[in-house]
């Protein structure tokens, strides 16, 4: 059977199984299975498969048609410049991640252009996909990495020789408010991307719940993290400085107000992701 016919049969299958973008997840699947990327894989379309392809193949449309997510099957998510190795020991990157990503960017290429070292801390790094893409688009970055649970930080390691940045990178072992003693000061920012969800949240999608881990998703009544990692942290910026933090679309009024209450910024804003939805609560130090 050949390449053509495999995507073919499974773009068909896909649509009987209603799925959304049903050629998109085929060319995904079928290339991530194959080891290829979408344009290769129409270059390639004739090309006859073995058994063993075949077989791993079907088994990929298996798993998909469970409904357990693209990323952790082919064990590859795209999020913003770089293809970030993933498996079902961290949640799989966002784009709303994207979006506190860029303006991080932004801020540190306005604010923190004449430092010779910039340093980021990353609280429950996951994948690594914040700190690692900051360590990738900006010079002279130092980031440390802090994450609960040892397979997430094995991965962030991974990805960090993946894209050759591991000299650029530190990783800490631990419960976020534990460790807290045993990290310095002196971050210019301090990013994250915590559990924010409810464990009474019934908008969470069936599939999250199921495959994604428990513990990079939920906190006791959805801002606990939130509230306890900057209240914990925020003695540890520097001036200028920054903390971001990405957070549920209904908790904008409360962690504003947080923010506020620490008396610790010169500015507290709300940014909206791409949807148009609150997403990222912003605390910054003038220099």
């Amino acid at each position: 059977m050949k390449i053509k016919e495999v995507l073919d049969r499974t773009i068909q299958f896909f649509k009987e199984k209603k799925m959304d973008q049903a050629r998109l997840e085929a060319e995904w699947l079928i290339a991530g299975g194959l080891g290829l990327d979408r344009v290769q894989l129409y270059m390639k379309y004739e090309q006859p498969l073995q058994e063993v392809e075949l077989a791993k193949l079907r088994e990929f449309v298996r798993r998909r048609s469970s409904g357990e997510p693209l990323a952790y099957i082919t064990g590859l998510k795209g999020f913003f410049k770089l293809d970030f190795k993933v498996n079902a020991d961290v949640l799989i990157p966002r784009p709303e991640t994207e979006t506190l990503v860029e303006y991080a960017i932004e801020w540190a290429r306005k604010y923190l252009k004449d430092k010779s070292e910039i340093k980021i801390l990353d609280i429950g790094s996951g994948s690594g996909c914040i700190g690692l893409t900051l360590a990738h688009e900006l010079p002279n970055v130092k980031v440390q990495f802090i994450d609960i649970s040892e397979k997430a930080l094995q991965i962030a390691k991974e990805n960090s020789v993946r894209f050759r940045l591991e000299d650029k990178c530190l990783f800490t072992l631990g419960d976020a408010a534990s460790i807290v003693l045993e990290i310095e000061n002196g971050f210019d920012m301090i990013l994250s991307n915590p559990p924010y969800i409810s464990p009474e949240d019934s908008e969470i999608e069936t599939n999250v719940k199921k495959f994604e881990p428990d513990i990079a998703l939920f906190a006791k009544n959805g801002t606990d993290l939130l509230v306890s990692w900057s209240e914990l942290y925020f003695p540890k910026l520097s001036k200028p400085g920054l903390m971001m933090m990405e957070m549920g679309y209904t908790q904008a009024a409360p962690m504003r107000q947080h923010f506020e209450n620490l008396k610790a910024f010169d500015s507290v804003t709300v940014i909206q992701d791409l949807s148009g939805r609150d997403r990222i609560i912003q605390g910054s130090r003038h220099g």
